[in-house]
């Protein structure tokens, strides 16, 4: 079918071509006295339309689909048209074969006419066709779009389809040269100010955004406006941008990360972090989560000697293990290790196997309310874990040690936030106690789209219709994406010298309904209308807002403007270590109000419910706290 399309075409075009020639020859003879016989001028118009033919083969004329053709087809359909006639014109100064010159150039304007024309005469045709189609197969909801002329004219093109509902009625836009312009019919109207009137006036349902290169500001100001209205607004993202997101067949490309945090995203230098990762032997825990595995795949950038991940949830390892595999084949010297931080055993022999010069200690208990009912797994996990980690990677010399913490460690409500606190405290605490290793703290908000956020959790909701659940109506929480979290961390593994809290500028705080809100308008529904918001109430140990530093701490700045240095509060290390025997020694009491009351003991900061209800009545448990049982250098706590 598609050969018998290009035979057709070229049929029509030579027919087309000996029209022009034959009206060429009528003309000269009505406006001339040169007027030479038809027979004679055959061989001519025949040779003219024989080299004419092939120029539009060889230049690709014949594989364009007309139907789309834009003027850089048409061009190129006139640059053939001008080649044959020239190739024509040689010939026949060759052959010293006598031409009216004023046929010649008749004919070759006539070609230049009527060809495209009947090129555009066929788009026409297309376009009145697919218009009527679109009429037969039903409804079409009347719809504006806002955006820039370029967006614009490459989706009405796409709502011409026979099968689209959209009825592309009108276009906004503040370009005060476009306002009262047609672009494919449709009227361009402006500013963005007057979509509400617009919408009311011209019975507008769907509101499709073209965000293409506007910037984050200008976008959130259409979005307001577009949001006060009634109709579902859709935004269609920067084709260039989705298309170079290098996550595009792995995940969703649906969400817009800038317009959910309500500022731009953050790009950090990599010169530095190549210095300190490059062929050296790195490890990550907890290196097939979210943080962990963007961590390793940021890592495998900076080719490091080798790449240890070590978790205790083999289906993530082996995702990670595959996508890194898959990437840098044999170019990275990767192991995986299946190993809880927990157990001393097994990562004593893998430290003493492969001797890790930079790590990355990302493992840990995160969830609050899941950790609010088991305190003693959180204290496991997250305390003696780390403790136990950082007192090997002390023994077999480690560079760099690198605990990723988290806001919710400040004046913390939570068992969660108490623990990764206490994480904090084993930092500093093993920072006086060597000088060998650099033992650093990186403290961020949350992570946008990892395990266990509210990303994905909203996503699903959405989909499957709703309602999404908020804790509580003015809840507020600092954002940043995985990639900022983990570029980071590998700042501050290069800026580091020991002792040091990071804390990440992130801008204004980010409520969570307008998160949700923001979220619902991506998936091109309408907040409260076509997706519920419902109110849960706020969970145990869970705060309404979020602090990044405690009232001791200060800031000092780096040469990154957008991070900065929190000053330690001093930690007594012989009073810490036996506080952190005391909790150990009842964890395996079952008793969760005694666990909470040591862990309180360690973090004089935490405040929880436990504690200050009046009817929770004290554990029988009061023995005093026991005698230091071990040294830092046994790991054994």
């Amino acid at each position: 079918m598609s050969k018998f399309r290009k035979y057709l075409l070229v049929l029509i075009d030579a027919g087309v071509l000996g029209l022009a020639c034959l009206t060429a020859f009528v003309i000269t003879g009505l406006l001339t006295a040169d007027n030479p016989e038809i027979f004679a001028s055959s061989p001519i118009f025949l040779l003219f339309i024989v080299c004419c033919i092939p120029s539009m083969a060889a230049l690709g004329v014949y594989r364009t689909i007309w139907r789309y053709a834009v003027a850089k087809d048409f061009l190129n359909l006139a640059g053939s048209l001008a080649a044959g006639g020239a190739v024509c014109a040689f010939i026949l100064m060759i052959l010293n074969r006598p031409v009216s010159g004023t046929m010649f150039l008749f004919t070759f304007m006539l070609a230049f006419f009527l060809v495209p024309g009947s090129r555009m005469v066929y788009q026409l045709y297309c376009s009145m066709y697919f218009k009527r189609r679109a009429c037969e197969t039903g409804r079409r909801e009347p719809t504006m779009i806002v955006g820039e002329v370029l967006s614009c004219r490459g989706l009405l093109i796409e709502m011409m389809a026979a099968d689209c509902h959209f009825k592309p009625v009108c276009i906004v836009n503040d370009n005060q040269e476009k306002i009262g312009r047609y672009i494919n019919g449709v009227a361009v109207y402006g500013p963005v100010e007057a979509i509400p009137e617009l919408c009311k006036r011209l019975s507008i349902e769907n509101i499709i955004f073209a965000a293409s290169s506007y910037d984050l500001n200008y976008r959130k100001r259409v979005i307001s406006i577009c949001s006060s209205t009634n109709c579902r607004v859709k935004i269609l993202p920067c084709l260039y941008d989705t298309v170079m997101d290098n996550d595009l067949f792995g995940r969703r490309g649906d969400i817009n990360v800038e317009n959910l945090l309500g500022r731009k995203t953050i790009e950090f230098e990599s010169c530095d972090v190549y210095s300190y990762i490059r062929d050296q032997v790195c490890m990550v825990t907890g290196g097939g989560g979210s943080i962990g595995s963007e961590l390793c795949r940021q890592i495998a950038k900076y080719k490091p000697r080798r790449l240890i991940i070590v978790d205790c949830y083999e289906n993530n390892a082996y995702e990670i293990q595959q996508e890194l595999t898959a990437k840098y084949g044999k170019a990275l010297n990767l192991s995986v290790q299946i190993a809880s931080v927990r157990d001393f055993v097994k990562m004593d022999k893998i430290f003493r196997a492969f001797k890790p010069a930079v790590v990355f200690h990302a493992a840990a208990h995160k969830h609050v309310p899941l950790m609010e009912n088991n305190p003693e797994e959180a204290v496991k996990n997250n305390i003696l874990g780390t403790f136990q980690l950082a007192n090997i990677a002390n023994l077999y010399n480690v560079k760099k040690f690198v605990l990723v913490s988290t806001d919710k460690a400040v004046n913390p409500t939570s068992v969660m936030g108490a623990t990764k606190r206490c994480c904090e405290m084993i930092m500093q605490y093993m920072t006086e106690q060597t000088e060998g290793t650099d033992f650093i703290t990186v403290r961020f908000g949350n992570v946008l789209g990892s395990n266990g956020s509210v990303i994905p959790l909203f996503k699903k909701q959405i989909e499957s219709g709703g309602p999404v659940t908020i804790t509580h109506p003015d809840i507020i929480r600092y954002f940043m994406t995985i990639p900022e979290a983990v570029s980071l961390i590998m700042q501050a593994g290069a800026m580091a010298h020991g002792g040091e809290i990071f804390v990440l500028d992130m801008g204004e705080p980010v409520r969570i309904v307008a998160l949700a809100e923001n979220l619902i308008r991506q998936y091109g529904k309408e907040p409260y209308r076509d997706i519920p918001i419902e109110f849960t109430g706020l969970r145990p140990g869970e705060k309404l807002f979020e602090e990044l530093l405690m009232s001791e701490e200060g800031l000092e700045s780096t040469m990154n403007n957008k991070i900065f240095i929190g000053s330690q509060i001093p930690v007594d290390c012989d009073d810490f270590i036996m506080r952190l025997q005391a909790l150990k020694e009842v964890l395996d009491s079952g008793d969760k109000s005694l666990i909470i009351r040591r862990l309180k003991d360690i973090v004089p900061t935490f405040r929880h419910e436990a504690l200050i209800d009046p009817e929770v009545k004290p554990s029988q448990n009061t023995a005093p706290l026991p005698e230091i049982l071990v040294t830092q250098k046994t790991c054994a706590v």
